[in-house]
């Protein structure tokens, strides 16, 4: 006997839950610096803040501190990650070195399909590039700056230089929206300059050239130091009076 279904088939669109638009909202927060190095983040205060209990706003805190972005200090409190601009030169050599391993070894490793989905990260990133350039907004192209990154990594088959490597981009993403402000405002880059090199990156290791992959690599990165390190000195230097 076949029994006849009375409720009609209901469709149902995800919801996204209390604890991801803490998080999505605090993690672009921090990254835009809204939120500065060592801010405290209050559960109770932000529980308010988003009308939530204070179960999903620990689940959007561990979330955000598995990425780097916050810490729990001994008295359990949570403040947004430091950032310690001192330690910046060792950042950017232990960045260069490590760029240049993943790419050149993505160049040496990669198969056909890394090859497609590194090319289509960058059409990702070209997009994302345009309209930070447009809108002032840098985080797009921060994002995806460190996707086509980390893809190029995986590629290169090494677990260790590719998990190294993935922290070093999370830590910089901070320094890379000061270092993006800068070079277009200050520096006059463009979108299209920052794009010649990806695609030239990508060519090398399509083209399964190691040598021209880490060249290019390492370039990026002196590139990125040269262009912080020209940031802070000038940072530095405008907040000094002059004595009259």
């Amino acid at each position: 006997m076949l029994v006849k279904k009375t409720a009609a088939r209901e469709t149902t669109v995800p919801r996204e839950t209390g604890s991801t638009r803490v998080y999505t909202e605090l993690r672009h927060n921090i990254l835009s610096m809204v939120l500065p190095p060592s801010a405290p983040l209050d559960e109770v205060g932000l529980g308010k803040r988003f009308q939530l209990s204070r179960s999903p706003i620990r689940e959007a805190l561990v979330r955000l501190a598995s990425e780097g972005l916050v810490v729990t200090l001994q008295n359990r409190s949570t403040i947004v990650a430091p950032l310690d601009f001192r330690s910046v030169p060792e950042y950017l050599d232990a960045l260069d070195l490590l760029q240049r391993a993943t790419h050149r070894s993505a160049a040496i490793c990669r198969s056909q399909r890394d090859v497609e989905e590194i090319e289509a990260t960058l059409v990702v990133f070209e997009k994302k590039a345009k309209l930070s350039f447009d809108t002032n907004d840098w985080l797009p192209m921060i994002e995806g700056n460190y996707d086509f990154h980390i893809r190029i990594a995986q590629a290169g088959r090494n677990q260790y230089f590719a998990g190294f490597y993935k922290r070093i981009l999370e830590e910089g993403r901070r320094m890379l929206y000061f270092h993006s402000e800068f070079l277009f405002k200050s520096l006059g880059s463009t979108v299209e300059r920052l794009n010649q090199h990806h695609r030239e990156m990508v060519e090398a290791i399509r083209i399964q050239d190691a040598n021209e992959a880490e060249r290019l690599a390492h370039e990026h990165a002196r590139q990125f130091k040269g262009d912080f390190l020209e940031y802070m000195e000038r940072s530095i230097t405008s907040k000094m009076a002059i004595a009259t």
